[in-house]
């Protein structure tokens, strides 16, 4: 049940207290309070575990970066996606600078390696960044040929709306980290698949969860 209400809080546009009422229409009776423990807990366990059954990355990678105001101050929210749209991670940042995009570099090649193509907007320091840290990607940098990763930051707005801002730029991260994982594995897409195919998909997805969830929480249990 813990593994559940944290991928419906994650898979849907809700609010804690929305999960707490999905909860107790399956007759478990918790707080909102003990959901925001769960998801704290656990969220980021789960999606870890996700992270080696996702979809395969494409080799082209699109990178934006959008404003996330925190408590009065201006955060810089940097996320890539790949050319089918999965989000590939995200990183809460107080600069949009070289120094912030060498960060964001070096975090995506350990988990994915180095992609064929890196497609950004035009700021200068996607450039200089990958000019020090992999000269032999291919960087396109016009502004619209990123549609798909400034797209991408959409469902972010929304739970902005839902969760009435951001606390904190650590439980941005913390959040959004969850939230793009089990989003890009429960993605089918359901105009290019037949309806046995979707199915399938759909359920290969709650399987992946499933398992993963099950295991993290042995593993926090030890």
């Amino acid at each position: 049940m813990i593994a559940y209400a944290v991928w419906a809080y994650h898979r849907f546009p809700m609010s804690l207290r929305d999960a707490e009422y999905l909860l107790a229409a399956r007759g478990v009776v918790v707080s909102y309070e003990i959901i925001r423990a769960w998801v704290a807990k656990f969220g980021l366990q789960y999606a870890k575990a996700i992270r080696p059954d996702r979809p395969k990355v494409a080799g082209e990678w699109h990178l934006d970066e959008v404003v996330l105001p925190i408590n009065g101050k201006k955060y810089w929210l940097w996320r890539a996606v790949d050319s089918k749209g999965d989000v590939l991670d995200i990183l809460v940042q107080s600069r949009r600078n070289k120094r912030a995009a060498i960060r964001f570099f070096p975090k995506l090649f350990k988990a994915f390696g180095e992609p064929r193509v890196i497609v950004t907007d035009k700021l200068r320091s996607y450039g200089t960044a990958l000019k020090e840290l992999a000269p032999g990607i291919e960087h396109r940098s016009h502004k619209g040929l990123n549609n798909r990763s400034e797209g991408s930051h959409r469902p972010t707005r929304r739970r902005e709306k839902i969760m009435g801002r951001f606390k904190s730029p650590r439980q941005a991260q913390r959040f959004l980290s969850v939230h793009d994982q089990v989003k890009t594995v429960f993605r089918p897409r359901r105009h290019t698949l037949s309806a046995a195919a979707y199915r399938q998909t759909r359920a290969d997805a709650h399987w992946i969860f499933g398992t993963t969830s099950r295991v993290s929480l042995r593993l926090l249990e030890i």
